[in-house]
C-alpha cells in the first residue's frame, strides 16, 4: 500500500487540538473502551492512525468521525496522553472547512488571526443597513416602550411589511440562505465522498420521503433524545448542558416563527399586533425560558471545557472556545436588549440590540463552517450509517 501523507493536513491538525497525534502507538485501548466500537470498526484506532499518516481523504470522508460524541472515554483511559478525542474533534473542525463554501469564507472564519475581520464584516454590514434605513437614532422612553425595537430600522407606513422586518430581512435571509447552500454542498458532498470510502454500490436510490422517513428520521429523532451522549462514561455530564443548549433553539425557532406570522402577516389585517409581544403572552414566556435555557446550557458547557483543561493542563482550541462565545453572546445580548427595554434605557436598549443582531448574523453566517455544522453533518453521517446497512446497498 502506497501512502502519500497530507503534511500541511497533519500540521493542521496539530495547531486545531490534534497536537498528542503522535503519542498514539496502536494499542487499542480507545477502540476498547469506545460505546461506537464494533469487531468490524475499530473506532477510533483506525481513525488514530490514519492521521498520524496524513490520510486526509480517507478522514473527511468517514462517517465515525461524525458520530464521534467526545464522551472523552478514550482520552481518558489512553495510557500515552493521545487524546484521541481531541484528535478527533480536529479532524471535524478540518472537514468543515474543507466542505465549506465559498471556500475562503470558510478558511476565514477557522483562524483565530482572522477573528477581527470575522467580527467586524457582520458587524459593518448591520451598521450599513442601519444607517442606510435612515432610523440611525436612540428612540425617547416612551417611543421605546409602545414601538419597542419594531422601529430600529425606522419606520413606513405600507401595511403589507414593516420597514423594520424588511431591513431585517435584507440581512438575515441572504445568510440564512447562504448557510443552508453551503451546508447542502458541503453534505451532499460528504456523502458522496463516504459512498466511495466504503465502496457503497446502490441497487437502486430510495426517493426523497424514503430517505427522510427511512434513514434522516431516525437519525434526527436519536439526536433529539441525545441517546448516544448517555452511553457516555467520562463526559456523561455533557448532556446536561447540550439537551437544553438544543432544546433552547428549538424553543427559539417557534417564537421567531410566532412572531413573524402574526406581526408581518396578520398584522397586515389587524395593524395593532405590529409592536413588541406582551409579556404576558404565553409565546413570550417560551421566548424567556428559551434565553435562559441557552445561556444555562452554553454556560455548563463552558465549565465543563475549562474544568477539562484545567486537569489536562492544556489550553483550549480557537475552534473549540469559538461557538461557546458565539452562542452566549447571543443569549446575553437578547436579554440585555430586553431588560434595556422594560427599565426603559432607550441607548442600552438599542446598543445592545444591535450586538444582538450582529451575534445573530454571525450564527447564521458562519454555522457551516464552525463547531455548530456537527449539526448538520453528525446527522446525515448518522443517516449514511443507516442507510449503508439497507436493503438499498449492495452487501
Amino acid at each position: 500500500m502506497k501512502v502519500n501523507p497530507d503534511l500541511d493536513f497533519i500540521k493542521y491538525m496539530k495547531s486545531a487540538g490534534g497536537d498528542t497525534l503522535k503519542k498514539c502507538y496502536q494499542c487499542a485501548t480507545c477502540s476498547v473502551v469506545c460505546p461506537l466500537s464494533s469487531d468490524k470498526k475499530p473506532f477510533p484506532r483506525k481513525e488514530m492512525i490514519w492521521a498520524q499518516w496524513g490520510l486526509k481523504d480517507k478522514l473527511v470522508a468517514d462517517p465515525d468521525v461524525m458520530l464521534c460524541h467526545q464522551c472523552g472515554d478514550c482520552t481518558a483511559f489512553c495510557p500515552r496522553g493521545a487524546k484521541p478525542g481531541d484528535v478527533l474533534g480536529a479532524i471535524r473542525a478540518y472537514a468543515y472547512t474543507y466542505y465549506g463554501f465559498p471556500s475562503g469564507l470558510a478558511k476565514m472564519v477557522s483562524s483565530s488571526k482572522n477573528l477581527p475581520l470575522t467580527i467586524g464584516l457582520p458587524a459593518l454590514i448591520v451598521l450599513i443597513m442601519w444607517a442606510l434605513s435612515g432610523g440611525m437614532h436612540i428612540p425617547s422612553s416612551e417611543d421605546l416602550a409602545r414601538y419597542g425595537f419594531g422601529h430600529f430600522f425606522g419606520h413606513w407606513d405600507w401595511r403589507w411589511l414593516t420597514k423594520n422586518v424588511a431591513f431585517i430581512d435584507i440581512i438575515m435571509v441572504p445568510a440564512f440562505f447562504l448557510a443552508l447552500y453551503s451546508a447542502y454542498r458541503g453534505v451532499s458532498t460528504m456523502w458522496r465522498d463516504m459512498e466511495k470510502n466504503y465502496g457503497v454500490n446502490a441497487d437502486y436510490r430510495p426517493s426523497v420521503p424514503q430517505f427522510i422517513q427511512q434513514f434522516l428520521w431516525p437519525a434526527v429523532k436519536e439526536i433529539l433524545t441525545h441517546k448516544r451522549f448517555n452511553e457516555c462514561g467520562t463526559n456523561k455530564n455533557r448532556v446536561v448542558g447540550h439537551l437544553p443548549l438544543l432544546l433552547s433553539f428549538i424553543a427559539l425557532f417557534i417564537v421567531t416563527a410566532y412572531s413573524a406570522f402574526t406581526q408581518d402577516v396578520l398584522g397586515i389585517f389587524y395593524p395593532q399586533l405590529h409592536g413588541p409581544i406582551s409579556m404576558l403572552n404565553p409565546v413570550k414566556w417560551l421566548a424567556n425560558v428559551g434565553a435562559l435555557a441557552l445561556i444555562f446550557g452554553v454556560g455548563v458547557l463552558w465549565s465543563n471545557r475549562s474544568a477539562a483543561e484545567a486537569e489536562s493542563g492544556t489550553s483550549g482550541t480557537y475552534y473549540d472556545w469559538f461557538l461557546i462565545y458565539e452562542i452566549m453572546a447571543v443569549g446575553v445580548t437578547g436579554l440585555c436588549a430586553e431588560l434595556g427595554r422594560l427599565v426603559g434605557v432607550p441607548v442600552l436598549a438599542y446598543f445592545f440590540y444591535y450586538l444582538h443582531l450582529v451575534s445573530v448574523l454571525m450564527l447564521f453566517l458562519y454555522m457551516p463552517y464552525t463547531k455548530f455544522a456537527h449539526m448538520v453533518y453528525r446527522t446525515f453521517a448518522m443517516a449514511f450509517q443507516i442507510y449503508r446497512e439497507s436493503e438499498y446497498v449492495k452487501k
